[in-house]
């Protein structure tokens, strides 16, 4: 009967906090942190508004931004055919050259000039107290340490790199092979009107699809090892704060090699750019539409892939059933996702979440959130600002999502 109540008063209070956030427009729950990069080619058309388009591209919602200083680089690229080569071992070197490693550990201790950390970022994005996990580290004994446990479980751990390559090519050298296969094959028909026909649908079938360009994307995925001997490490070896500034220290973290990044796997998307739309439209528009749709897609399809980088989403409301994710994260309708709700584990101390259910998307209740959708190239207009799911009940607003394969 006790565990009823409580149950019944926790419940009211999550229905009453989340209340509080939806009419606020904002649902608060712990995301994993990414940090994205760009591969620099020379070799693909209209640089320039490539470049300002992945710039300025929005940041995938979903995810805590985590960038860092090192937001692009330039490598030799081996290609093959149209699209590129496997980059998955330069990419690799240059991320531990680099130490890609340490330039996220030391945003996440939001460390200052002089070398000092402090706990302030954690605290925000895992709603922690961040003066008693400085405390804690202080006290230097394995249960203070060990109280940080589940902020590096929650939120380190689940920091991720995407490198991006971009391939831009013509879609005129892919239509003019198609189009001399054409007239070669024309060519072998012996009736003169029949041959002369044949050429001529193949000049316009050219015509048609030399326009524009295919973008090709290949997105590589990576994590930042964080277990308990890296943070052992760091907290006992390396932590440095402005109560006692350690030169040596400062130098250590600064040359480490412990902060190593996992590859985890990559995805590839492709889509054309063309320049023969009703619309009135500049070539960069569609140029900067097309990268930015691509990157969308690209992520989309690693969500689905990797469990580890599948986001959590938080329910908008839970009668209806809806959330703030669509067809920008690859829905089409059908989808299946686990509803967690979660919770403290208090023998571990740690952060779990309980599945409570499965829901299915609904077939035409999906939110086009696409990049400058309905102002573009669709024909179709969808007026949701949500997505529409099907399946249990008792759900509320706040309670998390994740899609399953």
């Amino acid at each position: 009967m006790k565990k009823t109540v409580l149950a019944v008063i926790a419940f009211s209070a999550a229905l009453a906090v989340n209340a509080q956030q939806k009419e606020n427009n904002e649902i608060t729950y712990r995301r994993s942190s990414l940090h994205t990069m760009l591969i620099e080619t020379d070799d693909f058309p209209r640089k320039d508004v490539v470049l300002s388009a992945y710039d300025n591209a929005p940041f995938p919602e979903k995810y805590n931004d985590h960038s860092i200083k090192t937001r692009s680089f330039k490598v030799d690229l081996p290609k093959k055919d149209s699209e590129e080569a496997d980059a998955t071992e330069i990419i690799n070197s240059y991320l531990s050259k680099n130490k890609i490693g340490n330039q996220l550990v030391a945003k996440w201790f939001n460390r200052q000039t002089n070398g000092s950390f402090n706990m302030n970022l954690i605290g925000e994005r895992g709603s922690y107290n961040a003066s008693e996990m400085q405390a804690n580290i202080a006290k230097g004994s394995v249960r203070g340490v060990s109280s940080l446990a589940d902020a590096g479980e929650e939120l380190i751990n689940n920091t991720f790199v995407v490198v991006n390559q971009l391939n831009f090519v013509s879609n005129e050298i892919a239509a003019n092979v198609i189009r001399e296969a054409a007239i070669s094959k024309a060519n072998e028909i012996n009736m003169s009107f029949a041959r002369k026909a044949a050429i001529k649908l193949a000049d316009k079938a050219y015509d048609k699809a030399k326009e524009g360009y295919s973008v090709w994307t290949t997105a590589y995925l990576y994590q930042l090892v964080w277990n308990e001997e890296v943070a052992a490490i760091f907290y006992n070896d390396l932590w440095v704060d402005n109560t006692s500034i350690n030169s040596t220290k400062v130098e250590k973290f600064d040359t480490t090699d412990i902060f190593k990044m996992k590859f985890i796997g990559k995805q590839k998307a492709k889509s054309l750019v063309l320049f023969s739309l009703k619309e009135k439209r500049t070539e960069a528009q569609i140029i900067e539409l097309a990268t930015i749709r691509n990157l969308d897609a690209v992520y989309a399809k690693l969500q689905k892939e990797y469990d580890v980088f599948k986001t959590k989403t938080p329910l908008y409301s839970g009668q209806p059933i809806t959330a703030k994710i669509g067809m920008k994260e690859g829905l089409v309708g059908g989808e299946s996702f686990e509803v967690l709700e979660q919770l403290l584990d208090e023998d571990t101390g740690l952060t779990k979440y309980v599945r409570k259910g499965k829901i299915s998307v609904s077939k035409g209740e999906v939110w086009d959130n696409r990049y400058n959708a309905g102002d573009v190239i669709d024909d179709k207009k969808n007026s949701n600002t949500v997505t529409t799911f099907k399946g249990g009940k008792n759900y509320y607003s706040g309670m998390l999502i994740r899609q399953l394969k």
